[in-house]
């Protein structure tokens, strides 16, 4: 159980970490893991991790404790800032000015997935990484071309463990899901299974299946009216309710009965929400 950053402005402010944890990020995730036994490093989706950083993050935390790690943007086909690209791989232009993977010179995704897994090796030989976490945009839909993707994302990525979350329902839609799961699990991927709103168009279905043996992961949006079209705010802003969460217990007890490991992950803000919502799916689950 844990949550989608330790690091959030909002959840800084919200008196959840003790005064001296506030301004220290060392101490933060040192209390954060006194808490949970797993977190997901959101930041590296909007720039490249460091090996330094890497190296922190596993001398600061306990054994045991994991870090889920989100897949930078371009390599999962998101545009990006040319500013969050490193210098030596940036083409000339504005840094604010945003470039899809399609327009970057010849080499440079290639060069981007190995300083990404390099990044991470600390981690890895640590023990603490958990998965990396590739989320997929909704203009990735379900097709041969897409399982191309996966195929290549998986090459690129070597032996590092990743979790694939789908934006586009028709990868578990009625007529794709088997095929979906099969591909997942012919590339050794775990299948992240998401719950947002369900009364807002291209809602993902709430499928929880194991593709992966060693790891299964939920990922909690929130069900905010607002979930893919009003800002990240208003999309993520929502307070689970023990009745909203009763109805995964079951689901995730399913899961822990066929993968070694379940990482239940809340990405629901803002404040405090998400460990709050932690906690109540925790106790739901304990019972």
């Amino acid at each position: 159980m844990g949550t989608c950053s330790w690091t959030d402005p909002a959840l800084r402010g919200s008196g959840w970490y003790p005064p001296a944890a506030r301004d220290d990020p060392g101490e933060r995730l040192r209390h954060y893991a006194t808490r949970f036994p797993v977190v997901e490093v959101d930041a590296t989706y909007y720039g490249l991790p460091s090996v330094r950083n890497s190296r922190l993050w596993a001398e600061r935390t306990p054994d045991g404790f994991v870090f889920d790690v989100k897949a930078f943007a371009v390599l999962t086909g998101h545009s990006t800032r040319l500013g969050a690209l490193p210098p030596d791989l940036r083409p000339a232009g504005p840094a604010q000015r945003r470039v899809a993977p399609a327009q970057l010179p010849h080499g440079v995704t290639d060069e981007l997935w190995q300083r990404f897994t390099g990044a991470l090796r600390p981690l890895w030989e640590a023990g603490r990484l958990g998965a990396v976490l590739l989320q997929f945009p909704p203009w990735v839909r379900a097709g041969e071309r897409a399982h191309a993707f996966l195929a290549e994302c998986r090459r690129r990525a070597g032996r590092l463990p990743l979790a694939v979350e789908f934006r586009h329902p028709g990868w578990l839609g009625p007529g794709e899901r088997h095929r979906t799961l099969r591909v997942l699990r012919a590339h050794r991927m775990s299948l992240v299974a998401v719950d947002t709103a369900q009364d807002v168009p291209d809602a993902m279905p709430p499928v929880a299946a194991v593709t992966r043996p060693e790891l299964a992961v939920v990922r909690f949006h929130g069900r905010s009216a607002a979930w893919g079209t009003g800002g990240k705010e208003e999309r993520y802003r929502h307070a689970y309710t023990a009745a909203e969460l009763a109805p995964w217990s079951a689901r995730i007890h399913r899961l822990a009965g066929e993968a070694e490991q379940v990482h239940v992950l809340f990405n629901n803000c803002c404040g405090d929400a998400a460990v709050r919502s932690a906690a109540v799916m925790r106790e739901l689950l304990e019972r």
